[in-house]
């Protein structure tokens, strides 16, 4: 099931852990929605979809206002533990480490400034789906490792040098120049600085809605 992040319902610590630098616990709040296949929270603000054939699964949560930042968190991790201190009787023991799939609409009653961010393990490369039109490119970016979220895109095809991308909503980042036939390499930095550049990552011969593989952030 998907956590909506910061609504009230018991209380978990959050790890706090910011550019992945070793740091202590804080107190937050959490609920859940949706049914534990996640069935229920499918798609969402980040734009990923089907989480299972993402791989996100269904250890994903909803970001408050503060935290999902425009989009721009989608994609970060949060390692969370229930507060046996205060909820003995409904904690288990252990970690869980979810991803931020989702936003979770504010109550302004409550806090929404907690939380910090942990590595996100992820198998493969970055994944690219291009979707779209002509001189409308919309590619959406998942299976990011490291911080999980991304700072910027940029894009270059085989006649030109490195153009920016914009976002436009959750982790879709779009180009509205004409790169149809062309090879497509993709330029990530992610939002700990780090740098991961795919060369050719989708063939002059790709189509829309093709998924491509590519660059690797750990």
């Amino acid at each position: 099931m998907t956590i909506c992040h910061l609504s009230s319902f018991y209380f978990l610590h959050v790890y706090n852990t910011y550019g992945f630098s070793r740091g202590g616990w804080n107190n937050a709040h959490a609920t859940f929605y949706g049914g534990a296949d996640a069935s229920g929270t499918m798609g969402g603000a980040c734009g990923y979809g089907n989480l299972f054939s993402q791989d996100y699964g269904t250890n994903t949560a909803a970001l408050s206002t503060t935290l999902f930042n425009c989009g721009l968190s989608c994609g970060s991790c949060y390692e969370l533990k229930c507060n046996a201190n205060d909820a003995p009787r409904w904690c288990l023991a252990g970690t869980i480490t979810v991803t931020a799939t989702n936003f979770c609409p504010p109550n302004y009653a409550l806090a929404n400034n907690n939380g910090g961010w942990v590595s996100c393990m992820k198998k493969g490369g970055m994944r690219f789906t291009i979707n779209g039109r002509s001189y409308f490119n919309l590619v959406l970016i998942t299976n990011v490792g490291g911080a999980g979220n991304i700072r910027s895109v940029a894009i270059k095809w085989s006649r030109t040098g490195w153009q920016d991308m914009s976002i436009n909503w959750g982790q879709n980042w779009q180009s509205h120049s004409y790169l149809n036939g062309q090879s497509l390499s993709f330029k990530v930095i992610a939002s700990d600085g780090r740098i991961v550049t795919g060369y050719n990552v989708a063939s002059a011969h790709w189509q829309f809605r093709q998924t491509f593989e590519g660059g690797i952030i750990r």
